[in-house]
């Protein structure tokens, strides 16, 4: 009896050991997904500017930058938010949820602000922004949420197209500058070769298939292709298309201008031409899809990278990266502190 009893005991100790193991395990998981972010982008910046002169910096935004271009830029910064806000506005409509309009331009500006802390949480704070103050469905709004993050890839894909045919040159020299050609590339390999290369890559496409298919991570990449497609289709049902057409490209737009206008705020950037802003503003908008906060680190060496192949000096190209990324960064959070506050004399709706 006294056997079976310690057995007993001794498989509570273990249902107890496991299960504090397996809570610690998510705060593990959960404390990796915060600071990781922060670590990369941190990571990132220090290889770029290790050893830069501080000074120097401080010389170029106090006695050779234009500001008055800098200021300039700030109203497309906050259009580009607002124009968000009314967007998503009205894609709730369809769902019947009827937020405020100025909660649903407080909810953005609070979210771009919450993801300088944690990447990608915004899109969680800003439904939950519209649920406690307007009483929206927080399932309903997270999924117009996935409508709108379609649309915009979409959109941003488009215009990436258009600026690699209008850019051809400059990516050919990058190709050049890292020893690459395309010509050698495409045309080395006869018949058989590329024949060899097709039945390998469709062979590798059929094992990762399988592969996927017995992950977990098949699952979720499914189900958010299909909430992708879910989202796009949903549109079907938005009232004024004309209207939904205007907000997002006068989304991307204002955000091009804010980035745009910068230029003119260096001597080393001012005669460089819509070309360049367009493939840099690109560029830059692709490298924040690492999830680092504002997309720190991966869009400086981005956008540093493409101002070289321009022409601009290494150490200049630095300069505009640090200087504008801080700046613009700055400006969102001060649009979360004014949305926090505002939101804070907002009476939530019974």
């Amino acid at each position: 009896m006294t056997s079976v009893n310690n057995l007993a005991v001794s498989l509570t100790y273990i249902k107890l050991f496991l299960y504090f193991c397996k809570r610690n395990m998510k705060k593990s998981s959960i404390i990796v997904k915060i600071l990781m972010p922060l670590v990369l982008g941190a990571a990132i910046l220090y290889w770029m500017y290790r050893g830069e002169d501080w000074q120097q910096i401080r010389h170029v935004m106090t006695d050779e930058m234009d500001w008055t271009w800098m200021l300039l830029s700030f109203p497309f910064g906050i259009l580009a938010q607002m124009f968000r806000g009314w967007r998503w506005r009205q894609t709730l409509e369809p769902v019947g949820e009827h937020p405020r309009m100025s909660t649903s331009i407080h909810s953005i500006f609070l979210s771009y602000a919450a993801s300088l802390v944690i990447p990608r949480v915004g899109e969680f704070t800003r439904c939950g922004v519209l649920k406690r103050y307007d009483d929206v469905s927080f399932p309903k709004a997270l999924g117009t949420v996935v409508t709108e993050r379609a649309i915009d890839s979409l959109l941003v894909m488009g215009i990436t197209a258009i600026v690699i045919l209008l850019e051809m040159s400059t990516f050919g020299t990058f190709f050049r500058k890292t020893g690459t050609n395309l010509h050698d590339i495409l045309y080395g390999f006869s018949w058989a070769g590329y024949l060899v290369v097709a039945i390998c890559g469709v062979a590798m496409l059929i094992l990762l298939h399988f592969l996927l298919h017995k992950l977990s991570i098949y699952d979720k990449v499914r189900a958010t292709l299909s909430g992708i497609w879910q989202g796009v289709i949903s549109l079907k049902d938005v009232k004024n298309i004309p209207l939904f057409t205007f907000f997002t490209l006068g989304i991307w737009l204002s955000y091009f201008l804010h980035y745009y206008l910068t230029f003119f705020c260096f001597d080393f950037t001012a005669d460089l031409g819509l070309g360049c802003a367009l493939v840099t503003f690109i560029v830059g908008s692709i490298a924040v899809i690492v999830p680092t906060p504002n997309g720190a680190g991966p869009w400086h060496f981005a956008v540093k990278t493409m101002l070289i192949l321009y022409g601009v000096a290494d150490e200049h190209a630095l300069y505009f990266v640090l200087i504008v990324h801080t700046v613009q960064t700055m400006l969102v959070v001060a649009l979360g502190i004014y949305a926090w506050l505002a939101l804070n004399f907002t009476k939530a709706k019974e």
